[in-house]
C-alpha cells in the first residue's frame, strides 16, 4: 500500500518517482549512519585498504595522529635517512638508535594506545619484537632491536623492512581523539546528517498536512502518528533505528519485496498466538468444569435448572427434560420402525426357547402334518407381539394421562437419582471419574494442539483465502 501525495490520476507516476527518490535518499542516509557507527571499529581495515577514506573521515570523528607514537615513527624515518647518508656505524646513527631505545621503553611504560582503546595493539607489537629478537621481555627486545650490533649482524635492510611491514602499521593505527566541552569524543557526523534530516522533516510535514486535509477528523498529532515510523528519520540519537522507516519506505516504493517475509512472520505469529490462546481457553473451560464437579454444581445444574445463578437462559425451556423427551420421541417414531424386524427375530427366538422346554410342544412337533404348525404359530405370535407392543407404546405415550404419568415417572426418577447421587460414596466415585476423564481430555487437547493441529487449521484458512481472492 504505497502512500500517495496528490489525488489526480496524472500525478500518480510523479508521486511514485518521488516516493522512490525519498526511499533511496533514506537508504543512502542509513548507509552513512552505519558507516559512522562502525568507523572506529573498522578504521584499521580502512587504514590498510582504503587510506584515503581515513584521511577524509578522521576529522569528522576528531581523530588526530597520537603525538607520542607519531614522534616514534618520525624518528625511525629519520634513522633510515641517516643510515643512507652516513651508514649504520656512524655516531649520528648511534645517537638516533639510543633515542629510539628510550622512546620504546617510554611507549611500553606509558601505553599511549590506551586512549584509543587499542592496548591489544601494543601487546601485539611487544610480542612481535620478542619473537623477532628471542628476548625474554619486550623492553629487552627493543633494546636489542635498536642496537648497531644486532642490526649489523641480522642485516639492516631486512630488519628495517620487518619493522616497516609488521610494526609500523600497528603503531600507525594509534590515534588521539579530541574531547568536546561535555567530556565526549568529538563527532561531527551531524553536519553530514543535517541535510538529510531537513529533507525528511519537510517531507514529513508535507505528508502530515496532506493526511490532515484528506481526513478532516484528524488533528495534526493524529496525522503525524499515521506515519509514526518516519519520526526515527528525524532523531539525532539512536540513528540505527532508521532501519525501520527505510525498510518500510523501500517496500512501499516497490524497491524491496517483503511479502515472503511478511507472510512468514504473520504465519509464525498466528501459529504461536493461536496455539497459546487455544490451549489457555481449552484448559480454562475444562478447569471450570472440574471445579463445578468438585463443588457439586453439576448435579444441581442437571436436576434443578431453576437454581442456575448467575446463569443466562436463552429460553424458558428445561433443556435436560426437552432432550430426554426428544430422544424418546425419535426412538419410538423413527428408530423403532427401522429395527422392527430385529425385534421380531429376537422375540421369535425367545418364544421358541421357552416352548422347547415344554413337553407338549415337543410332542406336537412329532405328530405328522403338525410338525410345521408350531413354527408358524411362533412366527405369527412374535410378529403380533412386537407390532402390538410398538403400537401400544406409541398410543400410551400419546395419551394425556400417560403423559402425566410419564412426567411423574421422570420427576420421581430424577429425584430418586438425585438422592442416590448425593450419597457420599456415589458422589466421590462419580466426581473422581469425571475429573480424571476431564484431565485426560485436557492433556490430550493440549497435546493435539502441540502436534501441529493449529498449523493444519491455518493452512486450511490460507487455502480458503486463496480461493476467495482468486
Amino acid at each position: 500500500m504505497t502512500s500517495k501525495i496528490g489525488i489526480r490520476k496524472s500525478s500518480v507516476p510523479r508521486n511514485r518517482w518521488f516516493e522512490r527518490l525519498i526511499a533511496i535518499l533514506a537508504l543512502l542516509n542509513l548507509c552513512l549512519v552505519f558507516f559512522d557507527l562502525t568507523y572506529i571499529s573498522w578504521r584499521d581495515f580502512y587504514l590498510q585498504v582504503l587510506p584515503n577514506v581515513t584521511q577524509l573521515y578522521d576529522p569528522i570523528k576528531g581523530i588526530q595522529p597520537h603525538p607520542e607514537t607519531q614522534n616514534y615513527l618520525d624518528k625511525v624515518t629519520e634513522l633510515e635517512e641517516q643510515v643512507l647518508q652516513t651508514g649504520l656505524q656512524s655516531p649520528q646513527a648511534e645517537s638516533l638508535l639510543r633515542e629510539l631505545r628510550l622512546l620504546s621503553h617510554r611507549m611500553i611504560e606509558d601505553n599511549p594506545f590506551d586512549v584509543a582503546n587499542k592496548s591489544g595493539t601494543l601487546a601485539k607489537i611487544k610480542n612481535e619484537i620478542r619473537l623477532r629478537t628471542n628476548a625474554q621481555s619486550a623492553r629487552d627486545g627493543f633494546t636489542i632491536f635498536w642496537s648497531q650490533p644486532y642490526l649489523s649482524q641480522r642485516g639492516w635492510q631486512s630488519e628495517i623492512n620487518f619493522f616497516n611491514s609488521q610494526i609500523r602499521p600497528l603503531i600507525n593505527s594509534n590515534y588521539y581523539r579530541d574531547i568536546n566541552r561535555f567530556g565526549n569524543f568529538v563527532n561531527l557526523f551531524w553536519l553530514i546528517d543535517l541535510p538529510f534530516v531537513i529533507i525528511f522533516a519537510l517531507e514529513f510535514l508535507a505528508r502530515t498536512f496532506y493526511i490532515s486535509r484528506r481526513n478532516p477528523c484528524l488533528n495534526w498529532l493524529e496525522a503525524m502518528l499515521r506515519r509514526w515510523y518516519d519520526l526515527f528519520l528525524l532523531l539525532p540519537f539512536w540513528r540505527w533505528l532508521r532501519v525501520i522507516p527505510v525498510t518500510i519506505r523501500l517496500y512501499q516504493a516497490d524497491l524491496l519485496n517483503l511479502e515472503p517475509l511478511r507472510s512468514q512472520l504473520n504465519y509464525d505469529f498466528a501459529v504461536s498466538f493461536a496455539e497459546e490462546i487455544t490451549g489457555m481457553v481449552g484448559i480454562q473451560v475444562i478447569d471450570q468444569m472440574q471445579d463445578a464437579i468438585r463443588q457439586g454444581e453439576l448435579v444441581r445444574w442437571l436436576f434443578h435448572p431453576e437454581t442456575r445463578k448467575p446463569y443466562i437462559q436463552v429460553n424458558e425451556t428445561n433443556e435436560v427434560k426437552a432432550i430426554a423427551t426428544r430422544l424418546v420421541s425419535v426412538s419410538l417414531y423413527d428408530v423403532l420402525p427401522q429395527v422392527q424386524a430385529d425385534i421380531e427375530v429376537l422375540m421369535h427366538h425367545a418364544i421358541v426357547s421357552t416352548l422347547n422346554e415344554s413337553p407338549l410342544y415337543q410332542q406336537i412337533q412329532n405328530i405328522p402334518g403338525l410338525n410345521h404348525l408350531p413354527n408358524q404359530l411362533t412366527e405369527k405370535l412374535a410378529r403380533d407381539l412386537s407390532q402390538s407392543a410398538s403400537n401400544n407404546l406409541i398410543k400410551v405415550l400419546s395419551d394425556s394421562v400417560t403423559a402425566k404419568l410419564t412426567s411423574r415417572l421422570i420427576t420421581n426418577f430424577r429425584d430418586a437419582l438425585e438422592i442416590e447421587l448425593q450419597k457420599k460414596h456415589n458422589i466421590q466415585e462419580f466426581q473422581s471419574l469425571l475429573i480424571d476423564m476431564l484431565e485426560e481430555i485436557k492433556i490430550n487437547y493440549v497435546k493435539g494442539i502441540a502436534d501441529s493441529g493449529v498449523e493444519k487449521i491455518l493452512e486450511e484458512a490460507n487455502q480458503i483465502h486463496t480461493i476467495i481472492h482468486q
